[in-house]
């Protein structure tokens, strides 16, 4: 195959790359560059295929994790996750026992359950969100020192 032909096969994968930008047509765009350069250096379509194939499943394999990671890293949290760590007011005593439980957050209230059956907050007292689960919010009651 001719280097053009791989080079605009690399142009088309780096094209729907942008589109969609899901790191997921690059790497296959790394391997047309290979394929490129060994047509234009002479080598045989078996080699060039073969190039392609390897590098585009190597660089998908071995960088991909990688740049997935950096991509994501300083996305901030959304929805329900961003409620995580974050402080709200008992509305309604908590307790897992009994079913009952209320939390206004952000001027939204929310059903709320302890991590354990044996502890049971008050109204007014101040909580922080662990964890979602479903529709209700898994709190802990802050202590005094916080």
């Amino acid at each position: 195959m001719e280097p053009i032909m791989w080079l605009i096969l690399l142009a088309c994968f780096l094209v729907v790359e942008a589109i969609t930008v899901g790191l997921t047509t690059i790497w296959f765009a790394g391997g047309a560059l290979v394929a490129a350069i060994a047509s234009g250096l002479g080598a045989g379509i078996l080699i060039q295929w073969v190039l392609f194939l390897v590098i585009s499943l190597v660089l998908l394999i071995f960088t991909r994790p990688l740049a997935v990671r950096y991509m994501n890293k300083g996305v901030p949290k959304t929805n329900v996750n961003s409620l995580i760590g974050e402080r709200a007011v008992v509305i309604q005593k908590i307790n897992n026992l009994e079913q009952s439980g209320q939390v206004r957050i952000n001027d939204i209230e929310w059903m709320a359950r302890t991590s354990s059956d044996e502890v049971t907050i008050p109204e007014h007292a101040i909580v922080t969100i662990e964890d979602v689960q479903g529709v209700k919010l898994i709190v802990k009651e802050e202590t005094e020192g916080k």
